[in-house]
């Protein structure tokens, strides 16, 4: 999950590991995803690019750029500037809109005030943008593409979405893309650590000291647990591979209907 440039889907790792379910590895994955998203992590400085796009599947019939409607989803993308060429740290977030108060939330928690942000000319930004020095750049009038306006940005968003569609299929919940693209920065960030063992430490590290997940939680739509009615005593099924005398449980029998005392 940290040494491959790709990752390891859930299918993957049953198969390398040996699990016996897909479920127990989807869940394990998810465990380490739950912590990668660092809570100290400092905040990207200096030039920024900011942008959205969108993750998933096709859009509504008459709905296209930013009104993404319910088969996609909103994905803001801010990623450093190093000059003279290349691209430093990046973050992404599903955000709910395009609107002033979401896109200035975004920036707030993720870029350093008073670094320069670069965007298109999407209206928002102007009033989202206070305290940052804001580079707007219009697509229309510049005559240009917009991934020649912001390259780094879509970058970004051009590796994100091929390593969705490659590792896994394209799957995904709504409900658990933000844990795919907390993943997917952990890696982008550290792209260049020559030591990859220390990336293995320290994802470790963050799940030990993390609180537990459990599989519940994960999952965003499941039913209630149904309670089934404990079977009378005499009409219990049981193994033969367990048939034998009592083993001295007693709590396999405490306040169970026919239970016999003693």
């Amino acid at each position: 999950m940290t040494a491959s440039k790709q990752g390891v889907s859930a299918a993957e790792l049953r198969r390398q590991v040996g699990f016996g379910s897909y479920q127990t590895a989807w869940a394990m994955l998810h465990r380490f995803r739950s912590v990668m998203a660092d809570p100290g992590r400092g905040r990207l400085a200096g030039t920024v690019e900011v942008d959205e796009t969108l993750i998933g599947g096709t859009d509504e019939a008459g709905k296209g750029g930013r009104s993404h409607g319910s088969r996609k989803a909103l994905v803001a993308v801010a990623v450093e500037q190093i000059q003279p060429k290349g691209l430093g740290r990046c973050r992404l977030e599903v955000i709910e809109d395009a609107s002033t108060k979401t896109l200035a939330e975004f920036v707030d928690r993720h870029v350093e005030t008073g670094s320069v942000v670069i965007t298109d000319g999407w209206r928002p930004y102007r009033k989202a943008l206070g305290g940052y020095l804001h580079e707007a750049h219009p697509i229309a009038p510049s005559g240009r593409e917009a991934h020649e306006l912001l390259a780094g940005a879509h970058r970004v968003a051009s590796l994100l979405k091929r390593w969705i569609e490659g590792t896994h299929q394209g799957s995904f919940s709504d409900a658990h893309l933000q844990a795919y693209l907390d993943e997917f920065t952990l890696r982008f960030n550290r792209r260049r650590s020559k030591t990859r063992g220390l990336l293995f430490y320290r994802l470790l590290s963050q799940a030990v000291a993390g609180d537990p997940v459990r599989y519940h939680a994960l999952v965003a739509e499941h039913s209630k647990k149904k309670v089934r009615p404990t079977p009378p005593l005499e009409r219990a099924v049981v193994s033969a591979r367990v048939a034998g005398p009592d083993a001295g449980r007693p709590w396999r029998t405490q306040d169970r209907p026919g239970a016999l005392a003693g």
